[in-house]
């Protein structure tokens, strides 16, 4: 009688325990604390705080900010991958540990930096505003602070799919008489577009989240520079707990929505591409 395989890992039911019980501590135990104290609140008394005029500004503001953000990145951080793969220069390494930067450097230093830099009296600022634009203290500079902290992962994504597609596709798509446009659209970006579509979700998530980094450079004005993080902050600030939750479940279910909206879609491109490349 054939015997059952011998495994070395741990079997099914002591990783799977493992597994439910690191989740409920980490991840299910915080948010169900969350929904128990925003449920002190009647309804009308939730509705009121999460649509508060101040309040939504900070939506609209977080929300975009962080969508920009992670648009610019998907197309940036693709063209640095690119660019790391394809080609070998010199300073290619130090390049591409560069891209972690974002990762090991803390938030609150990212935010002073770059307040710094695009400050009026910054290197890049004194240049920058006579021209006409301002960064520091604008909803640009929120925008500008996400870019930096969200890169990282757009090209981390993306990287590993480029170095596992060969040139060789690619050239034999130019042999089959596909210019350089065909080729990127019809052989490269359907290979790409999995992990390109992941990394702007990874980074857009971190944008809606970010605190350290844009808290500096934002300059927090009231309906004009104020994030929604920053608000809850305030709100905690005041012992005002149960208004600080409420605005933090409506950001909690809004970014649920829009990652489930983009998994779906990404699920969608997967399986039309797999029927697509079906005999």
């Amino acid at each position: 009688m054939p015997t059952a395989p011998r495994h070395v890992l741990p079997g099914l039911s002591l990783t799977l325990g493992i597994t439910v019980l690191y989740l409920s501590l980490v991840v299910l135990l915080p948010l169900a604390g969350l929904f128990i104290k925003t449920s002190t609140l009647t309804w009308p008394q939730f509705w009121g705080a999460i649509t508060d005029p101040r309040v939504v500004a900070s939506y609209r503001l977080t929300f975009g900010a962080a969508f920009a953000a992670a648009a610019a990145n998907a197309v940036l951080g693709l063209l640095v991958a690119w660019v790391l793969v394809r080609y070998p220069f010199p300073g290619r390494r130090l390049i591409d540990a560069l891209v972690d930067l974002p990762f090991a450097l803390p938030t609150a230093v990212a935010g002073i930096t770059l307040t710094t830099l695009y400050s009026g009296k910054g290197w890049l600022g004194r240049w920058l505003e006579p021209l006409g634009i301002k960064v520091a203290f604008t909803p640009l500079g929120i925008a500008v602070a996400l870019l930096f902290i969200g890169l990282p992962f757009v090209v981390r994504t993306v990287q590993p799919v480029l170095q596992d597609l060969a040139a060789e596709t690619e050239e034999a798509a130019a042999a089959l008489g596909a210019n350089r446009s065909q080729t990127l659209r019809w052989v490269v970006l359907p290979e790409l577009w999995p992990a390109l579509l992941t990394g702007f979700s990874l980074a857009f998530a971190r944008g809606l989240g970010e605190y350290g980094s844009v808290v500096f450079i934002s300059g927090n004005m009231p309906m004009r520079t104020e994030i929604t993080t920053l608000l809850i902050v305030t709100h905690l600030e005041q012992y005002d707990y149960a208004g600080a939750t409420a605005i933090a479940v409506a950001m909690l279910l809004a970014s649920f929505a829009l990652l489930l909206g983009i998994n779906l879609l990404q699920r969608w491109q997967q399986r039309r591409h797999a029927g697509a490349g079906r005999p």
